[in-house]
């Protein structure tokens, strides 16, 4: 399911020892955005987006900047920001591809983790439209054995709502489309070595 705590402590510790010898400006980027664990790039990701007014999916430059700036990643300096725009502006336009930039500063993964996550996410979202909601939720995640059901503190739906809201980031609207999703397990991905252990942790997680 969402990464443990454990899980969460161990990527956040090994990012922020990775990021003290980094020297690429994308790695930076990319170790500074995991040093808040497991959903540090779909946070980045979430925070471009609620940028992007106008829905065109591409950045200039100084919204580039404020989206870091305003993400709180304060361990990348303004000359490395600068030097990461011009990577991902190829053609000198000026702007860069929102999408583009996503799939570069995911951390490098097997096909057969991403097929799992693909996987997960279909058996999600039963209705097939590429969001999943509580409504999709239910049958698919036990409730039953979350402690505040248990204790009659949170009804079902309350218990669903926090599952969500642990994959989603900062509007926590009670919805996860697949990038969400593929971006939360990116991070979990980064945590976990063994692609033996990823499927199996996968596997369990979801019954696939």
């Amino acid at each position: 399911m969402a990464a443990t705590k454990r899980t969460q402590h161990e990527l956040q510790h090994k990012s922020k020892i990775a990021l003290q010898k980094a020297t690429d400006p994308v790695e930076k980027l990319r170790l500074a955005c995991l040093t808040r664990g497991a959903g540090g790039i779909k946070g980045l990701a979430r925070t471009f987006k609620i940028m992007d007014d106008d829905e065109s999916r591409s950045l200039d430059r100084k919204e580039f900047a404020k989206g870091i700036h305003d993400y709180g990643i304060t361990e990348i300096e303004k000359e490395t920001i600068d030097e990461l725009f011009s990577i991902f502006d190829k053609d000198g336009s000026g702007s860069i591809d929102f999408d583009e930039f996503l799939v570069k500063l995911r951390p490098a993964m097997s096909q057969n983790r991403k097929n799992l996550i693909y996987q997960a996410f279909k058996k999600l979202d039963k209705t097939g439209d590429g969001v999943v909601t509580i409504e999709d939720l239910k049958g698919v995640y036990s409730a039953s054995k979350h402690p505040k059901y248990l204790s009659g503190e949170w009804t079902e739906d309350q218990v669903l709502r926090q599952f969500l809201d642990s994959f989603d980031s900062q509007d926590k609207d009670g919805k996860i489309t697949q990038e969400e999703f593929e971006n939360y397990y990116v991070g979990v991905s980064a945590s976990v070595d063994s692609d033996a252990y990823f499927d199996l942790m996968m596997r369990n997680a979801w019954k696939l």
